[in-house]
């Protein structure tokens, strides 16, 4: 049993080995004589792209405000006298038009035509008492000369007498008679010449009352003028406040005038907005200081802006344009939205309307002002070839490469460029998955695009 066993074992020692050397020669063989297998290079695919080469292009800085239309001339007549209505144009209704210096309202005249009569009566008094006073003052002084004349007579024959006197030829007593005449002329020249003198401040008194009462006259007829409410322009009417027989005190409100011949919108822009259209007062860029310092320095940068204004109705017919001028602008910025008041001014609004098409441009209407620089070459691409602050370019061997680029500012749907392209440079405007840098690409030019942004960026679209 035993003996059997260690045969067992000794077999099995001898065949094992035989049996897995079988097999690894039996796999070397198999290995040898099976094929190479071929390998292939893979590659991405070409992608075909569309582009568009990157060019300057004149381009016209755009930005849209919004304001109400209120007129550039507006009156809020007040009464300026105290007295009863009288009489109110049939035209003068809120909504109703009137020509310059139509009379349009008027207050009763009987107490201020008693008051100008008054004063006239007053003033023919001065004057009458002018008059008789200086005829009393040439009377006097022809008095005054006769007895000027008649003193020196006498004083000629008291010289006389007195010779005669001392001559022995003539009495005494006469000389004493003459002396007596004499005293008495004088007296009287004195008297007359008192009486001459206080004819000055008299006269002068009487000056003084005419000049009162010239301007009592002339307070009487301004307020006798101010019962007649006169246009001083071409108006539609506002709100009417007051009635004909209605008792009315001076300052009260009678009616509101609105001036045809131009409007204003004060259009509030976004600051945001403000500095790409700041750009274009130079030709470099924004960092040129600008002296706003006085009213005439600020009109002059102002006009320097040079900008273009498109005026539209809000909801309205966005072909329905008025041409308007900036005129000045706000003095602060609004903190609650943030935005600049800028004042446009539109010329003879009522000009041109066709009813249901053009309308007026009315009081509190919405608009829209749209301003335009004037065209500057500058490089523009679309929004659509700019992703996360780069662009897509194509390298000279057609592959695609990514590059950042520093934006100045968007417009729309165009993007202006500051640095990071230049001008000949291929960017792709269509979508590209995967992107890949150095994937190889097929061209396609978009003559339409570029059609399309040149137009875009004048604002012709």
């Amino acid at each position: 049993m035993m003996k059997n066993r260690l045969k067992n074992r000794l077999k099995n020692f001898i065949f094992l080995p035989l049996i897995i050397a079988a097999a690894l020669v039996f796999v070397f063989i198999q290995f040898k004589s099976k094929q190479a297998i071929e390998h292939q290079n893979v590659e991405f695919p070409v992608k075909t792209v569309e582009v568009l080469t990157v060019k300057y292009i004149p381009f016209r800085t755009r930005a849209v405000a919004y304001g109400n239309v209120e007129p550039a001339t507006m009156l809020k007549a007040k009464s300026e006298v105290n007295g009863k209505i009288s009489y109110i144009h049939p035209e003068l209704k809120s909504g109703g038009s009137l020509s310059k210096g139509t009379t349009v309202l008027k207050i009763e005249t009987t107490t201020f035509e008693i008051s100008l009569d008054s004063s006239k009566a007053g003033l023919a008094s001065s004057q009458s008492s002018l008059q008789q006073i200086e005829a009393e003052e040439k009377s006097a002084k022809r008095s005054l000369q006769i007895a000027q004349q008649n003193l020196n007579l006498e004083l000629a024959e008291l010289e006389r007498v007195k010779v005669l006197v001392k001559a022995r030829t003539l009495a005494k007593n006469q000389l004493a008679i003459e002396e007596q005449k004499v005293l008495q002329l004088s007296s009287t020249v004195q008297d007359l010449q008192g009486k001459v003198d206080t004819y000055a401040s008299r006269k002068a008194s009487i000056h003084a009352q005419i000049k009162q009462s010239k301007s009592q006259v002339d307070q009487s007829e301004d307020s006798l003028i101010r019962t007649e409410i006169v246009l001083p322009f071409d108006a539609r009417i506002g709100s009417v406040s007051v009635d004909v027989g209605e008792f009315v005190a001076a300052g009260a409100l009678l009616f509101e005038a609105l001036g045809m011949e131009a409007v204003e919108i004060n259009a509030q822009l976004p600051i945001k907005h403000v500095r790409p259209l700041a750009t274009t007062m130079n030709d470099n860029d924004s960092t040129q200081l600008v002296n706003f310092q006085g009213s005439a320095n600020l009109q002059k940068a102002v006009a320097q802006w040079d900008l273009e204004a498109k005026v539209r109705i809000v909801g309205g017919d966005i072909k329905t344009v008025w041409d308007g001028v900036l005129l000045r602008i706000s003095e602060s910025v609004d903190p609650t939205r943030d935005t600049l008041g800028m004042v446009v001014a539109v010329n003879k609004p009522y000009e041109g309307v066709i009813p249901g098409v053009r309308p007026p441009l009315l009081k509190g209407m919405y608009a829209s002002v749209e301003f335009l620089a004037q065209p500057r070459d500058l490089l523009v691409i679309p929004r659509k070839a700019l992703h996360e602050s780069r662009v897509y370019v194509v390298s000279k061997q057609n592959t695609l490469s990514i590059r950042p680029v520093q934006v100045s500012y968007s417009q729309g749907q165009l993007v202006v460029i500051k640095q990071g392209l230049k001008e000949g440079d291929k960017i792709i405007t269509s979508d590209i998955v995967p992107v890949i840098e150095g994937i190889k690409l097929e061209l396609i030019e978009s003559d339409a695009l570029q059609k399309e942004i040149a137009a875009l960026a004048l604002g012709s679209k």
